[in-house]
């Protein structure tokens, strides 16, 4: 026990502390050595003083609480929050020389430190800080640490408390205008409204050409006599203000570490967060206007908390704030949940780095009227702002065999009849949505 509060003890010196105690313990042998008293009384008094200053920390009592207000209490990524941190002084007694230091994930910025001095008894000490949230995800904020302190610098006593504050970092949500002809919302109807094409019998059916990976149990064979064309029919998708949004978060099939410069300073530094960027933008744009939409990822559809119903707006966000890489090797789950949703209308893609396997199961599992639409990102222009697939850069081999993939997934999503728009890392989402609007509106034909 005596070594064990020693042991301590030693521990609690400062620097300047085991300094003086290293000074005192020199001035003691030196005094032995060459028998001088005066330097044996020096060291004596040099030594009792670190004894002396951590009786009076250790007699420190102390009683603080802390509250934390964070505004906003969800802050989107790249943005700032102010953090008000009250601390309250519980004890009967006048406290000390405190020296406080909040805790903070390293996302969220440098720990604020305080100082606190002679905080009497029942007041309470307004401290802020400013954090600044550059990566999305959900953190604590605290607890709060706090040192006592010696006048003299020599002893340092530390207790931390337990008591944290929730912050939520989401993604940016990019202001978007208009594409409702994606969903089926336009015309006549008016914005979320939803419409559907009433079926009165077999000579009343619509149809269109045959694509690539459409069902062949849709083949309408009458059409198909009738026009020397194999066609497809269109009945059993009724046409209605309704959307699937599918995001690839796989983390093999990204981009990651990039150095994206340019005016805005919160761009996305990969193409994950590209991705979930355009996801936030596109679903709270499409689900405001009121669109039936589902969200599906690589691993499955995204539910609601109850369990029944669609994602609205604010838990949209909530769940893709946490949304990291995944370690699924492809799309097969994402595609199947796609294809089990009951959605109507179109499925809004985005995509990362995909292989043309990966490509084909897409668009296998979609057939009906609409226009599907697919965001891929360009690995040409996000591997010259410096991301990589790895630590290292790629060799030129391996770059040139990663745009070749994914060209060539490009290429078969166009021959299904679905519109491609390549993302680089300087197109926002904004940019890139109105190309898909204006690709609907010319019906598929994206402009360049």
């Amino acid at each position: 026990m005596a070594r064990t509060r020693l042991a301590d003890a030693a521990s609690s010196l400062t620097l300047r502390g085991r300094c003086l105690v290293a000074a005192g313990i020199t001035l003691v042998l030196l005094g032995a050595l060459l028998g001088e008293q005066a330097l044996v009384q020096l060291a004596l008094f040099v030594l009792a003083l670190p004894v002396v200053s951590a009786v009076g920390v250790a007699r420190q009592r102390f009683r603080v609480a802390t509250r934390r207000t964070v505004t906003p209490a969800r802050l989107p990524r790249g943005g700032t929050a102010d953090v008000l941190l009250e601390v309250a002084n519980t004890d009967r007694r006048a406290g000390g020389l405190w020296l406080l230091t909040e805790q903070l994930p390293p996302e969220l910025g440098s720990r604020p430190r305080f100082v606190v001095e002679r905080l009497s008894a029942g007041a309470t000490a307004p401290l802020r800080y400013r954090l600044h949230g550059t990566r999305r995800g959900r953190f604590s904020l605290g607890p709060l640490k706090l040192r006592l302190v010696d006048p003299f610098g020599l002893v340092l006593r530390t207790a931390a408390g337990s008591d944290t504050a929730p912050l939520l970092v989401v993604p940016r949500v990019r202001p978007l205008q208009g594409s409702g002809s994606l969903t089926g919302a336009g015309g006549s109807g008016g914005e979320g409204a939803r419409r559907s094409i009433a079926v009165h019998g077999e000579d009343d059916v619509s149809t269109r050409e045959y694509r690539y990976g459409d069902d062949l149990r849709l083949v309408h064979w009458r059409a198909t006599a009738r026009t020397g064309e194999l066609m497809v029919r269109l009945e059993e998708r009724p046409w209605r203000a309704a959307a699937t949004l599918f995001l690839d978060g796989r983390a093999t099939g990204h981009l990651l570490g990039g150095s994206v410069s340019g005016a805005d300073p919160a761009a996305p530094q990969d193409t994950l967060e590209w991705v979930v960027e355009a996801a936030a933008s596109i679903g709270t744009h499409l689900l405001r206007r009121g669109a039936g939409l589902r969200v599906v990822t690589d691993t499955g559809e995204l539910t609601p908390a109850l369990g029944h119903g669609q994602l609205g707006p604010e838990e949209l966000l909530e769940r893709l704030a946490v949304l990291g890489g995944s370690r699924s090797p492809g799309l097969q789950a994402g595609t199947e949940a796609m294809r089990r949703s009951s959605v109507e209308g179109p499925a809004i893609c985005l995509l990362g780095l995909v292989d043309p396997d990966d490509v084909l199961a897409l668009t296998r599992s979609r057939s009906g009227p609409g226009t599907d639409v697919a965001v891929l990102v360009d690995p040409a222009g996000w591997l010259d702002a410096g991301a990589t697939r790895g630590r290292r850069p790629l060799s030129p081999a391996a770059r040139a065999e990663v745009c070749t993939r994914q060209g060539q997934a490009a290429d078969l999503l166009r021959a299904a009849g679905w519109q491609v728009v390549l993302a680089g890392p300087d197109r926002p989402v904004e940019q890139v949505w109105a190309q898909l609007g204006a690709g609907a509106a010319t019906g598929g034909r994206v402009p360049a």
